[in-house]
């Protein structure tokens, strides 16, 4: 049964597309209308992500993942917005620690600022979040 998205996971969304890049964009008008699928089986913050496709249109084609960035605080982590024919299918947080991260930083602390990552108009994650160019 799909539940709404939470306030964390929207935000982690909207600060990963955010910016003028018209796939970001694309998806990022798509999360208003996406609700939480499926979570991992590992316990982690990671969730399957489904669309009301009669309720918006499909991003441009783009690679996969859509987004591909990291935290280095609280925990080292890479994080990945993937699509599925061409609408959100997944927000990915990944990491090699010990246990699983089971919450999604918050992308508006100061803990954003290592919020680092190459989106799919070649700036940095985080710069995109707040419209500064950030050279890669």
């Amino acid at each position: 049964m799909a539940e709404p998205l939470s306030p964390e996971v929207t935000a982690t969304l909207r600060a990963l597309l955010a910016g003028p890049d018209p796939v970001g964009g694309a998806l990022l008008a798509q999360v208003p209308h996406t609700r939480v699928a499926g979570r991992c089986g590992c316990g982690c913050a990671t969730v399957d992500l489904e669309v009301d496709r009669t309720a918006v249109a499909p991003a441009p084609p783009h690679d996969n993942p859509a987004v591909d960035a990291g935290y280095t605080t609280p925990h080292s982590a890479g994080v990945m917005v993937c699509s599925e024919d061409r609408y959100l299918s997944l927000l990915e947080i990944c990491s090699v620690a010990d246990e699983p991260i089971s919450t999604w930083p918050d992308p508006t602390s100061s803990s954003a600022e290592q919020l680092s990552g190459v989106a799919p108009d070649g700036r940095h994650a985080l710069a995109r979040a707040h419209g500064e160019a950030a050279a890669v």
